[in-house]
C-alpha cells in the first residue's frame, strides 16, 4: 500500500517514454547522436543511405517502441532482430566505442534526471556491446 492507502498495482506506472518527455526527447536524442556519426570517419561508411533520415528515423522508432511508446517500429519492420539487422556491418571494438562515445553526448545534452539518464545509458551501452560481432586478436 502507498500513503493514499491505494495499492501501488492499482495505478498504472509510467514507462520512461513518457518519464522523459515522449517523442520529442528520443528524437532530440537520435539527432544529436547522427549529428556525430555524420562526421565521423569510422561509422558514416555504415550508412549507406546519402541521408542519415531514414537510420535516425529507424532509430527513433526502436527506442519509443523499446521503452514504452507505441510499437510503430514493429507494425513498419518486423521484430527488431537487432544483430541480424546489423551482421552485414563489421562492428568491432572500435565502432562499438566510437559509437558509444556519440550516444554518451547525445544522453548527456538531454540533461535528464540522473535515474532515467542512467537507465537509459545502461541498455544503450549494453546493446552496444552486444552488436560487437568481430573478435579481434589482442596481440
Amino acid at each position: 500500500m502507498n500513503p493514499a492507502g491505494e495499492s501501488d498495482r492499482s495505478r498504472p506506472s509510467q514507462t520512461l517514454f513518457d518519464a522523459i518527455g515522449g517523442e520529442p526527447t528520443f528524437r532530440k536524442l537520435v539527432d544529436e547522436f547522427y549529428a556525430g556519426v555524420a562526421a565521423d570517419p569510422l561509422l558514416r561508411p555504415m550508412y549507406p543511405e546519402e541521408d542519415l533520415g531514414p537510420a535516425a528515423d529507424r532509430l527513433t522508432l526502436f527506442l519509443i517502441q523499446y521503452w514504452g511508446g507505441p510499437n510503430t517500429y514493429s507494425a513498419q519492420r518486423g521484430h527488431p532482430r537487432l544483430r541480424m539487422r546489423h551482421a552485414p556491418f563489421r562492428i568491432g571494438v572500435a565502432e562499438r566505442d566510437a559509437w558509444l562515445h556519440h550516444m554518451r553526448r547525445a544522453v548527456d545534452r538531454l540533461d535528464l534526471p540522473a535515474e532515467q539518464a542512467t537507465a537509459l545509458w545502461d541498455y544503450l551501452e549494453r546493446a552496444a556491446y552486444f552488436m560487437v560481432n568481430v573478435m579481434e586478436d589482442p596481440a
